[in-house]
């Protein structure tokens, strides 16, 4: 059980989502996911994480046969958005389970410093910051947007 997260985590969250979903949508590129959407990372044990927000590429939307079970593996992209409690140990983790299972863009957005570190993999690490722009690569062409959307108060 997890306590809900704050309003400015919510609020990051759905600025992100929208931005990239309306994207997505327009150029047909393959399905979103939003927040609570578990992705199975691996097996025996089962580990199952749940990224504020997701994306599976066209290619790969058959892998979901049955609609009312988790994800069966990773999505090609996710985004995290820190929350105040997150410590970072737990992201770290929750980075290298993303980038092990084969999420091959992940997104960790920080509120709080108001950056978005990008991850391609463990050594392949840039950060974004207010003013600058940030964009989907090879997962999400044509997505374009400044960072200061995603913090913006409406």
């Amino acid at each position: 059980m997890m306590s809900p997260s704050g309003w400015r985590h919510g609020r990051v969250v759905a600025n992100v989502s929208s931005l990239l979903m309306s994207h997505i949508r327009e150029c047909n590129l393959g399905v979103s996911f939003g927040a609570e959407t578990g992705f199975v990372l691996t097996r025996d044990p089962d580990t199952v994480r749940a990224p504020d927000f997701a994306f599976v590429v066209k290619e790969n939307e058959g892998q979901g046969e049955d609609s009312e079970a988790y994800w069966p593996c990773a999505p090609d992209f996710a985004v995290e958005v820190l929350s105040p409690s997150d410590r970072t140990g737990e992201v770290d983790e929750k980075i290298e389970a993303w980038l092990h299972a084969g999420t091959r863009l992940l997104w960790i957005v920080d509120p709080r410093l108001r950056t978005v570190t990008v991850y391609r993999s463990l050594t392949d690490i840039t950060t974004r910051v207010i003013g600058e722009t940030i964009d989907g690569g090879e997962l999400l062409p044509g997505f374009s947007c400044r960072i200061d959307e995603f913090f913006s108060a409406g």
